[in-house]
């Protein structure tokens, strides 16, 4: 089943009086697309796969029907399923935003923190909880979290849940709550596995497609950079020199995050950065510095992809390409959101081309190319410090003992050996160690 609404008010959606006043009061003047096409369908009790670009407002979609039907109940009946922790924690401020003053409470059931808070949370019954996938079948294990009474499940970030190997643990969830539910799946693209997954565990839904699958941010101006890998970072410098807009930098590895970011620092940029080796309290105090423009540039793998929410993100950075093409749809929807614009640069080195063509062929067009401001002062710098990179720091290779303290257990069990020298050995009569070589 589809469903292709005409423009409307939020008035129109099926909303409750207190919903609208709610809605009214948050500053929301017109529904998103999504959103009036989501909604009413949800209100209704259908099971619903909400298609839509990142960036459109689907949290709303979904949070707005769930405050108005736990309105005035009580117990645990609403479970929302995120792949990140920024993520939850994102829903758990749309949830409070339009249910606190309805009395709806929700608890955010992430890893990274302790149990025993949201232990006490779970124990005293809140309306909705947010998890990640892992966190809550921890509780599971551990029997602190019931799920018989779930009337509502949503699977928000469905295709990178799967991405992210979360099958497992999605069906194990899944054999936890009622059957008779209502279940709404949320996704910015709709992969065979996700259609598959649907059609398993989702009951004649209504389908709203406001974008085809795959379809990037449509006010994101995309272009690629054709790089070597040592230029990417003289690229970026010089691309930051462009404007002071905020910047997101999406990075392969962890390593390199961090290595991108100290490249930064010694630029003087306001930088931070994020990734799965950072603590939960220090990922958010990055994401909290990047919304209030305490740093201008924050550094992420694609943990953050799909968990952060800054309403102005002026250009998004794929300093490495993702492997798998769905990502690049995600990375470029943290700019151009809702009815903002903004920049998405990709740096594709040699080694990347067949990523880049992988990606193409999943946008179905080419990605614009772009000249390299090889000519930039900051460019040039840049480069020409990563090919001299200069003489070593005074002290490089020296030990840090006192003199006179005697080496330390290393030293004295490694003792530096004497450089050969080559008149030693004739060049004329290689030297063979070891026993006879072995005919193969």
């Amino acid at each position: 089943m589809s469903t292709h609404n005409a423009a409307a008010s939020f008035a129109t959606l099926g909303l409750s009086p207190e919903a609208l006043r709610l809605v009214e009061r948050a500053g929301y003047r017109e529904p998103t697309p999504i959103q009036a096409r989501a909604i009413p369908p949800a209100l209704a009790g259908h099971d619903v796969i909400g298609c839509a670009a990142t960036g459109t407002g689907k949290t709303a979609a979904f949070a707005l029907p769930i405050v108005d039907r736990l309105a005035g109940t009580h117990g645990t009946r609403a479970l929302v399923l995120a792949p990140t922790r920024e993520l939850a924690l994102q829903i758990v401020e749309h949830v409070e935003l339009f249910g606190a003053a309805r009395h709806v409470r929700s608890a955010a059931i992430i890893g990274g923190v302790g149990m025993g808070p949201q232990i006490q949370a779970l124990r005293h019954g809140a309306h909705v909880i947010v998890a990640t996938p892992g966190r809550l079948v921890d509780h599971l294990q551990r029997g602190t979290a019931v799920l018989d009474g779930i009337e509502v499940l949503v699977l928000d970030e469905a295709d990178r849940m799967l991405d992210m190997g979360f099958k497992p643990q999605l069906t194990r969830i899944l054999a936890r709550v009622p059957r008779a539910r209502q279940t709404l799946l949320f996704s910015a693209t709709m992969a065979g596995e996700v259609a598959s997954f649907a059609r398993a565990h989702l009951r004649n839904p209504v389908r709203v497609e406001v974008t085809p699958s795959g379809t990037p941010a449509a006010r994101a101006h995309q272009r690629v950079f054709r790089v070597s890998q040592n230029e990417k970072t003289a690229l970026l410098l010089a691309l930051l020199q462009e404007d002071e807009a905020s910047t997101l930098v999406f990075t392969r590895t962890k390593r390199r995050a961090d290595r991108v970011a100290r490249s930064l620092e010694r630029a003087r940029q306001r930088v931070t950065r994020i990734h799965a080796d950072r603590s939960q309290s220090q990922r958010q105090q990055a994401l909290e510095g990047f919304r209030s423009g305490q740093y201008r540039v924050l550094v992420a793998t694609d943990i953050a992809a799909r968990g952060i929410d800054v309403a102005e993100i002026g250009h998004v950075v794929n300093y490495d390409l993702p492997h798998v093409p769905e990502d690049y749809v995600h990375r470029v929807g943290r700019t151009a959101r809702a009815a903002a614009s903004g920049r998405a640069s990709t740096f594709a080195s040699p080694e990347e081309v067949g990523l880049l063509r992988d990606i193409e062929r999943y946008l179905r067009a080419p990605v614009p190319e772009a000249e390299v401001p090889r000519d930039s002062p900051v460019f040039q710098a840049e480069a020409n410090r990563q090919a001299n990179p200069g003489p070593p720091q005074p002290g490089h290779h020296a030990s840090g003992r006192p003199p006179g303290q005697p080496p330390g257990r290393h030293a004295r069990t490694h003792p530096k050996r004497p450089a050969p020298n080559p008149s030693d050995t004739p060049h004329a009569q290689p030297v063979f160690r070891g026993g006879p070589r072995r005919h193969r």
